[in-house]
């Protein structure tokens, strides 16, 4: 192949496909319970909460509006109440100034998380200091926590009651992995809240 682009692409997309049939042989079980205890917090009337910094920070912002929304265009259902952490720039500049950064998604816990909430605090590497603050902040406040992580999951690992870790240390694979995992739990929440819908 004498085509260094059309070579790139298609090294590029044998990663994604690999590192997918890794995310299938090693963390089929943690997807389906990370996803089956976050359709019983909504199911009891919790809410679920989303942080990340850049690429996850869309991703929570992707997450939180598929569940309030809706995932499938075609499935009229109620919606679910969820939100993104990273959404409002006066909360994440006013915190950056006065509180520091690394605080700044513990405080909209303290603010916002109630027990029975979920907390899924996003990190390709782990090891992100501010999601790190909110997963303890959360544990503290009784919000259950749930990692959406990658390499070896880092030290937010140890604070999450619930996780996925991505079995790449490849961060753009890791995002691709983590989209293709919330939209799968996105799923079954709404198969578990609402089955009457999917009647087939």
């Amino acid at each position: 192949m004498d085509n260094p682009i059309e070579k790139k692409i298609k090294d590029t997309i044998e990663e994604n496909i690999a590192v997918k049939k890794l995310l299938l042989e090693k963390c089929s079980a943690s997807i389906e319970k990370c996803g089956t205890n976050l359709a019983d917090i909504c199911g009891n009337g919790g809410k679920v909460m989303f942080c990340g910094n850049g690429g996850s920070a869309a991703d929570s912002q992707h997450l939180a509006a598929e569940l309030v929304i809706r995932l499938r265009g075609h499935v009229n259902r109620p919606a679910i109440p969820a939100m993104a952490l990273t959404v409002d720039s006066s909360i994440m500049t006013a915190g950056g100034n006065d509180i520091g950064f690394e605080n700044v998604f513990a405080r909209e816990v303290e603010a916002f998380g109630k027990m029975g909430d979920a907390l899924v605090g996003i990190s390709t590497s782990g090891n992100s200091e501010n999601v790190l603050r909110a997963m303890k902040r959360a544990k503290n406040q009784e919000v259950k926590t749930f990692g959406l992580l990658g390499n070896n999951g880092g030290k937010i690992l140890s604070e999450c009651d619930y996780s996925v870790v991505v079995p790449s240390d490849v961060t753009a694979r890791i995002q691709e992995c983590h989209i293709l995992i919330g939209h799968i739990w996105c799923e079954i929440i709404e198969e578990m809240l609402f089955p009457e819908y999917f009647v087939k």
